[in-house]
């Protein structure tokens, strides 16, 4: 059986910002796509069995650039919805609400069309996802690659492992990167975090 890769979308001039990015269709910057193009032979050195990326210009585009084909675009793999701290960071949310914390207290309601998404939400969308990578690591020879983004893969690797969702927490993940979820002895393992060329 092969493993799961995780590839977070090159630079933003959001990500650089801390802005939260979620429904915001921002683009790699120059340097998002240099990143992108560098991961190339990392990614490329696993036999890939299927590929999937969010439908987002900046997770799309990073997985075009690695030069992957066959890409499977699937809405669960978006980042979390931030509802109302769309485009905001956590320092200007943390002025109204000192304790604030993602993981634990999620977001205040947004938009109807973007309302937010609490960290059970989100866990639950990553079980979705991580039922469909099952079905493809059962159909195909060969690894999963997951083209994302950092909140969203951070409580996919925590359900991953069996974890809450606000365990995401404790799995920093940087733009531009790989990170590899694989087994030992029939149990699930972080085999590789952050990885660069």
């Amino acid at each position: 059986m092969g493993d799961l890769l995780l590839v977070r979308h090159g630079e933003t001039e959001w990500a650089l910002s801390g802005r939260h990015t979620s429904w915001t269709d921002v683009p790699l910057t120059e340097n998002g796509r240099e990143q992108a193009r560098k991961l190339a032979p990392l990614v490329r050195s696993y036999h890939i069995g299927a590929v999937f990326s969010s439908p987002m210009v900046r997770a799309h585009e990073t997985a075009k650039l690695t030069g992957l084909g066959n890409v499977r675009v699937d809405a669960d793999l978006c980042e979390w919805d931030y509802g109302a701290y769309e485009g905001v960071t956590t320092l200007e949310i943390q002025r109204t609400r000192p304790d604030w914390f993602l993981f634990t207290d999620g977001v205040a309601p947004g938009p109807p069309e973007h309302p937010g998404e609490s960290p059970e939400e989100v866990g639950a969308r990553a079980d979705r996802m991580l039922a469909k990578v099952d079905a493809a690591l059962a159909e195909n020879e060969g690894s999963v690659v997951l083209f994302g983004h950092g909140h969203f893969s951070r409580v996919l690797t925590a359900r991953r492992l069996g974890l809450s969702p606000a365990d995401g927490a404790h799995f920093l993940l940087a733009t531009g990167t790989v990170s590899r979820l694989s087994t030992e002895h029939g149990r699930p393992v972080i085999a590789g975090w952050n990885l660069r060329p």
